[in-house]
């Protein structure tokens, strides 16, 4: 079958190669244990390795204990969790052929948080919680304590923490490392001078208030094998007055582009609870648009990408190089397919399902498991 599509169109990185422009976005699952992932991920991991999509990327994963945004979040900050991780990764590679990255986080003032479904609130010691870090002694909340502000040494040791976790990440087999900065988040807390209110080296202006990232990038890069690529994800607005907004952007996206930063995610908000978000189907694809036209780096877009016509026109148009999907995606796991028929394109599937894509089906790629 030909096929026109834009969105299925394949796409390279590096030495990553993607057989279409769909991204599976990071989706806390808040079921790890020590901050090892196990048999839950095995199975939703699973799922979407042989989904058929461009790129799937691992959720939120903490590169120190403190990073963790709930107690039952996962970590690369020792060999044992990269193990486990291998495992996941392994498994995924077996049967499937979609492509894994991670994301490196650190939660910063948002951390130590009870699961969503038990409200989310930070919790107390006596549950396991732990005093936050931020860049300045400024909560979320007025429901939360002040973090710790973060010494100057305590920020050195977040550089080589991260460092440390994109190694472990390579060894567990990731093909692709992604920077977690957005969504209030430690190195979101940074940019914003909402949250930022130092006044040495990492605070004030745009330059003290962007070094941390640029450095956290810069010392991933260094250690990330240079044939995989490295992203960010970014909010683009905290959608509050006098927040990170997008021509702060678009100026960290010329920085970033200068470091040869393989590409921008571009989300928004988390950062404060006075943001007013206006939220609707694509709500974010023109911040996308604005970082895509500005420079020349690879975007996503992300947020309220449900429909296959909607994701093909993002791309067409030009707006992202790529189209991501989060909440879509844990509802129909099997998105991809149902796109690429819609659009009369071809994406990747196990043999094992054949019957149900005939005649919607794509040529067996070579590595692709036996039928039984």
């Amino acid at each position: 079958m030909s096929s026109s599509s834009a969105l299925f169109t394949p796409y390279s990185m590096r030495s990553l190669n993607m057989a279409n422009r769909v991204v599976v976005a990071p989706m806390c699952q808040y079921s790890a244990v020590d901050g090892l992932v196990g048999d839950w991920h095995l199975m939703h991991v699973g799922q979407f390795a042989v989904g058929g999509h461009g790129l799937f990327v691992a959720e939120a994963t903490a590169v120190e204990p403190r990073g963790r945004i709930s107690l039952n979040c996962p970590g690369l900050w020792n060999d044992a969790q990269m193990a486990a991780w291998k495992r996941v990764v392994d498994f995924a590679k077996t049967w499937g052929n979609t492509p894994m990255a991670v994301q490196l986080a650190h939660a910063g003032r948002k951390g130590s948080s009870r699961k969503p479904w038990l409200g989310g609130a930070q919790a107390p010691a006596s549950e396991g919680g732990w005093t936050t870090v931020a860049p300045s002694a400024v909560p979320f909340d007025e429901t939360r304590p002040e973090p710790e502000a973060l010494t100057m040494e305590g920020i050195a040791q977040i550089v080589q923490d991260f460092a440390a976790a994109a190694g472990r990440a390579h060894q567990a087999g990731f093909d692709a490392v992604e920077i977690h900065a957005a969504h209030g988040y430690l190195l979101h807390q940074f940019l914003s001078p909402l949250s930022n209110r130092r006044t040495d080296a990492y605070g004030g202006d745009f330059e003290h208030r962007t070094r941390l990232l640029l450095e956290v990038y810069d010392a991933v890069r260094a250690v990330f094998p240079a044939d995989k690529p490295v992203g960010v994800r970014l909010s683009a607005t905290d959608w509050v007055e006098g927040g990170w907004d997008l021509d702060d952007t678009i100026a960290l996206a010329a920085l970033l582009e200068a470091r040869d930063c393989d590409y921008l995610h571009v989300s928004s908000g988390g950062l404060s609870p006075l943001q007013e978000i206006p939220l609707g189907p694509g709500y974010q694809v023109e911040l996308c648009a604005a970082v895509t036209q500005a420079s020349e780096i690879v975007t996503i877009a992300v947020g309220m990408i449900d429909d296959a016509k909607q994701a093909e026109t993002i791309v067409r148009t030009g707006q992202a190089d790529m189209v991501a999907l989060a909440r879509g995606m844990l509802f129909d796991p099997h998105w991809t397919w149902r796109a690429a028929r819609v659009l009369g394109a071809e994406a990747p599937y196990p043999r094992q399902y054949e019957r149900a894509l005939e005649p919607f089906k794509t040529q067996a790629k070579p590595n692709d498991p036996p039928a039984p």
